[in-house]
């Protein structure tokens, strides 16, 4: 209903305060649409101190079509409470654009492949000129970066899954041109103290969504033929690439770590943990070449992994040329 509205020009009722300054007149968002929606003051009723009772002014909705759209919009609301708590955005509710508009988990499918991202809230209200310097972003990508910071920052204090370190270690995600500033939460041995709020300012660029770029070319395929990776698989990626990087680590520097642990705590099979360690044994070149967008389109997690750890066999058995 909301681009319909706005089509056709009808904005929220006006009020002057005391103050004599005016409210309202804008465009109607998600909130305050559902506000109009729900008030029963169209079927002839009043809330007074949560109770419903009747009112003095007559009813101007048919009541079987008022409580038809407030089962709807308990529906609706019921569905989105369930999908965030299934969702796998890692920083769902914790990540703003910066206007201060809430960035919303969205995903595109194609092929039959999902492709997660986050969207600014006012695009999803169709208000784009209220969004922020950048308002959708790529989430593999962001999440990586993110989880990388906060890692390298907590040190050996953030051993646990990555969905739990979100939860418990980071407030606030706000993305900025240049970089994303993460809002660290207290530490736990803190005793409810006042605390300056830690902050990470972690240098960050969105990469453009067209670039020209030196791609590796598989064996005779001539440049003007070639096409690089989706931006989409490359941030998938070198997130599982620094994924496995970390999981190898942990293996060499605890004992008490196995493969079994890493999948029992991720929650993921055994066959993926290998999977994704294989991963850290790829040459620089390939990971260099990886997170510039530079591997040709068909290069992604199920061609890397289990290569050879001897890097020239690892061109070899991709076909690629330098």
């Amino acid at each position: 209903m909301l681009p319909e509205l706005r089509q056709r020009g009808i904005i929220t009722k006006t009020r002057t305060l005391k103050s004599g300054k005016i409210v309202g007149g804008i465009p109607f968002t998600r909130g305050s649409l559902a506000h109009l929606l729900r008030n029963r003051f169209y079927v002839g009723e009043v809330m007074f101190k949560g109770e419903v009772l009747p009112g003095e002014q007559p009813a101007i909705l048919d009541r079987a079509l008022f409580e038809a759209v407030q089962a709807k919009l308990t529906d609706q609301a019921n569905s989105r409470a369930a999908a965030r708590s299934v969702s796998e955005a890692l920083l769902l509710g914790r990540i703003f654009d910066d206007r201060g508009n809430r960035m919303t988990p969205s995903h595109a499918r194609r092929r039959g492949i999902k492709y997660g991202y986050y969207l600014s809230s006012a695009l999803l209200q169709g208000q784009s000129d209220r969004s922020g310097s950048v308002p959708r972003l790529p989430a593999a990508e962001v999440e990586a970066v993110v989880l990388k910071a906060v890692r390298e920052h907590l040190g050996s204090a953030a051993a646990e899954g990555d969905r739990l370190l979100i939860e418990r270690s980071v407030v606030r995600v706000e993305v900025q041109p240049e970089r994303l500033v993460i809002e660290l939460a207290p530490p736990p041995d803190s005793d409810g103290e006042q605390l300056t709020p830690a902050m990470l300012y972690v240098a960050w660029h969105k990469p453009p969504t067209k670039r020209r770029r030196e791609l590796l070319l598989p064996a005779g395929v001539a440049a003007e033929h070639a096409r690089s990776i989706r931006a989409e698989t490359r941030a998938t990626l070198v997130a599982a690439i620094a994924r496995g990087r970390r999981w190898l680590a942990e293996l060499l520097d605890d004992r008490g770590i196995t493969a079994e642990r890493i999948a029992a705590r991720e929650s993921c099979s055994i066959r993926k943990v290998q999977m994704m360690i294989s991963l850290a044994f790829l040459s620089p070149e390939l990971v260099k070449a990886a997170i510039e967008g530079r591997l040709p389109r068909g290069i992604g997690i199920a061609r890397l992994a289990g290569m050879p750890a001897q890097w020239s066999r690892q061109h070899q058995m991709l076909g690629l040329t330098d």
